[in-house]
């Protein structure tokens, strides 16, 4: 197996699920270290310095809520819930915390390895000291030094709300952003449980960029959680 591949970090207690992610992600030469209760995955997380974490919120000395709270405190290493709960609640609380994206058991492999890609690509991007000046999603183009936005080449005109809205989507492609990260990074904390507001500048957003707004390829909602940007 290749050293320099990502090191996964696998939060799980049920070996039958552990064993599943191990051979997905070996036949991938994902590395692997596994943990089976939030003090382990908070000692690996500490030592080993995985590239993504994999996290189960049922352990049997806490719940992974807590572990993505404290995991936030000192890194931003890109967590990827995986749950058996389905609740709108549960999913809003561990994405709220800082986890980065939420799979719901029982799931495919080839989405959990898509989920994976596009947590490591956030990791380069969020590595680099630039920043990519350039955003590029399907048919959207989107330039931040020169605040020009495109959609199939055609230039189109944006409110600064809607411009923020769209650049802070396109920035996290393929990540879960709750309503209330949404508000507080556009519109500021005070305005975090407005949801309101942020559907009414998404359905405008949507009827500027989509080409059907009633059926969005590029800005999907996660019902009841916040939205999505489509990532290619």
């Amino acid at each position: 197996m290749n050293q320099a591949s990502p090191l996964i970090l696998v939060v799980e207690d049920e070996p039958q699920m552990r064993r599943f992610l191990r051979t997905a992600l070996e036949v991938q030469e994902f590395r692997i270290v596994e943990a089976e209760t939030a003090k382990e995955a908070l000692v690996a997380a500490t030592t080993h310095n995985p590239e993504v974490i994999l996290l189960d919120l049922g352990l049997p000395d806490g719940d992974g809520v807590d572990v993505a709270r404290r995991v936030r405190e000192w890194s931003r290493v890109p967590i990827i819930v995986i749950s058996a709960r389905g609740r709108e609640a549960d999913k809003v609380a561990v994405l709220d915390a800082g986890a980065d994206d939420y799979l719901i058991k029982p799931f495919g492999v080839n989405e959990l390895l898509a989920r994976i890609r596009v947590a490591l690509r956030h990791a380069v991007q969020a590595a680099s000291p630039q920043g990519a000046p350039i955003l590029e999603i399907g048919p959207l183009y989107l330039d931040l030094a020169r605040r020009e936005v495109r959609v199939s080449g055609c230039e189109v005109h944006l409110t600064p709300i809607e411009y923020r809205l769209l650049v802070f989507l396109a920035q996290n492609a393929g990540k879960v952003l709750t309503h209330r990260q949404i508000l507080s990074e556009v519109w500021g904390p005070p305005y975090a449980t407005e949801i309101q507001y942020l559907r009414v500048f998404m359905a405008q957003l949507r009827r500027k960029v989509e080409t059907d707004p009633a059926r969005p390829v590029l800005l999907l909602t996660e019902p009841g959680v916040g939205y999505r940007m489509r990532d290619e």
